[in-house]
C-alpha cells in the first residue's frame, strides 16, 4: 500500500512541483493537465493490474507505474504550458526571486528584540 501511495504521489505531484520551481514557463493549465494525466494513468494501471486481471506490461508492477506516469506528467506539463499563455510576469519574477534571492548588501541586520538579551 505504501508503494502504491508513493507511486500515485510521484505520478501526480512531483513533476509539477519541480517544474513549478525550476521552469518559469510552467502555468496553471499545464500543471492541472499534467497532474490529471499522471493520476489517471497511474491509478488506472494500478486498478487494472490489481483487480482487473490485466498482466503487467513489460514487467512493470502496479507499484512501479508511478515512475512512468511521472514522465508522462512532466511531458504533459511542458506541452500544455507551451501551447497556452505564459504565466503573468509577476509570477515569473516570483519564481526567479525564489530561485535566486537578491542580496542587498552583505550586512547582517540584527533583530533588536533578540540582541537585548531577553
Amino acid at each position: 500500500m505504501v508503494a502504491l501511495a508513493f507511486g500515485l504521489s510521484a505520478a501526480s505531484f512531483f513533476p509539477v512541483i519541480v517544474l513549478g520551481i525550476f521552469w518559469k514557463r510552467a502555468n496553471t493549465q499545464g500543471a492541472v493537465a499534467g497532474m490529471l494525466v499522471g493520476l489517471i494513468t497511474a491509478s488506472t494501471y494500478m486498478w487494472l493490474v490489481l483487480y482487473g486481471d490485466m498482466e503487467p506490461w513489460g514487467g512493470i508492477s502496479a507499484a512501479g507505474i508511478g515512475a512512468i506516469s511521472m514522465v508522462l506528467n512532466a511531458l504533459t506539463v511542458v506541452v500544455v504550458s507551451n501551447m497556452t499563455a505564459p504565466p503573468p510576469e509577476r509570477m515569473q519574477h516570483l519564481v526567479e526571486e525564489i530561485r535566486y534571492p537578491r542580496v542587498i548588501d552583505h550586512t547582517i541586520i540584527e533583530d533588536p528584540a533578540l540582541s537585548s538579551g531577553g
